[in-house]
């Protein structure tokens, strides 16, 4: 690394520190709302599925949801039948959950490194009650258009796994699907488990409150930068709360819908955070993936595809779905 870039970065560390310590007030209320989103939204959201799928993956489930769902993931994505339960557990409980799901799938040999990094980049889905409940009622009161954001944000992954099919596609598998068959690969992988209940537990409680704290260290170090950028830098209102939102998802969604802008701007805004994530979701999937081959890049470039494909989306449905509703 070249000097004047380590000096960067120690000015950068200085005036952080700085900032921390003369806008202390802001800052300690940065804290306290992500351990607030924490405590309320993530950790009941997310540490029930993190538990359930550890076990769910050492029992056999992955076997058995791949069975049942082959075809589907052969023809359409053409990914390896395994990769079905990330999309599943992912649809279900929201990002970074997929980062998890694909990383254990990954360390037991389900998936190789190149068919990882596919269903990462298509299973990066936002929780449905957030988007329903927090996005669509909260914030933007207006549960219609929490539905409309929930489906161009889902059919824009969607999209993205049909762009991809073709990028290190897997090798074709038998497409026949039978129930017997699934329930046998399924006994086949439990019995093949070695640990005792009480470990496996004991592992899964483990990971996943190691994954949560991941998630919120995070996230408040996210919110922390938002803070700092919103005490130093001078820009409109809504571009305030975009960069916002580009950084920590939630925070900017909230500012979003405080603004006096048009319902179908707000809405066009927020599905295309939602798509992206923003720097602290990357950061949390790019933690989880750390001790793996599982490349970052394309699920970076997947997410910009995703939030121009779903604001684009949202922006050519939404007055039909008005007038429907």
């Amino acid at each position: 690394m070249k000097k004047w870039v380590t000096i960067i970065i120690i000015f950068i560390l200085i005036f952080i520190c700085i900032e921390i310590l003369t806008e202390s007030k802001s800052i300690l209320n940065s804290v306290s709302f992500s351990l607030q989103i924490w405590k309320n939204n993530i950790f009941p959201s997310l540490f029930p599925f993190f538990v359930l799928s550890e076990i769910m993956v050492k029992y056999g489930m992955t076997e058995f949801i791949g069975n049942l769902l082959k075809p589907f993931m052969n023809k359409l994505f053409k990914i390896k039948s395994s990769a079905a339960f990330v999309l599943v557990m992912s649809i279900i409980s929201g990002n970074p959950a997929n980062a998890k799901y694909t990383r254990e799938l990954y360390l037991n040999n389900d998936l190789d490194e190149n068919e990882a990094t596919k269903i990462l980049c298509f299973t990066c889905f936002a929780n449905p009650l957030f988007i329903l409940g927090t996005v669509g009622l909260l914030f933007l009161n207006n549960k219609e258009v929490g539905l409309l954001i929930l489906l161009c944000h889902y059919f824009g992954n969607i999209i993205i796994g049909l762009f991809l099919r073709n990028y290190h596609p897997s090798k074709k598998e038998n497409e026949k699907v039978s129930f017997k068959y699934a329930v046998n690969a399924a006994h086949k992988k439990r019995i093949s488990n070695k640990e005792s209940f009480g470990e496996l537990i004991t592992n899964s409680l483990l990971h996943s409150i190691n994954t949560l704290l991941l998630i919120l260290g995070v996230m408040t170090m996210c919110l922390v930068i938002t803070t700092i950028l919103d005490n130093n830098i001078s820009l409109n209102s809504v571009m305030q709360s975009v960069l916002n939102g580009s950084i920590e998802m939630t925070q900017g969604l909230k500012y979003i819908s405080l603004e006096s802008i048009p319902l179908k701007l707000k809405c066009i805004l927020s599905v295309m955070i939602l798509s992206f994530g923003g720097l602290s979701v990357h950061m949390q999937i790019v933690g989880i993936i750390s001790d793996t081959k599982i490349k970052y890049f394309p699920f970076l470039l997947s997410r910009v595809m995703h939030s121009i494909i779903s604001g684009l989306m949202v922006y050519l449905l939404f007055n039909i779905w008005i007038d429907i509703f």
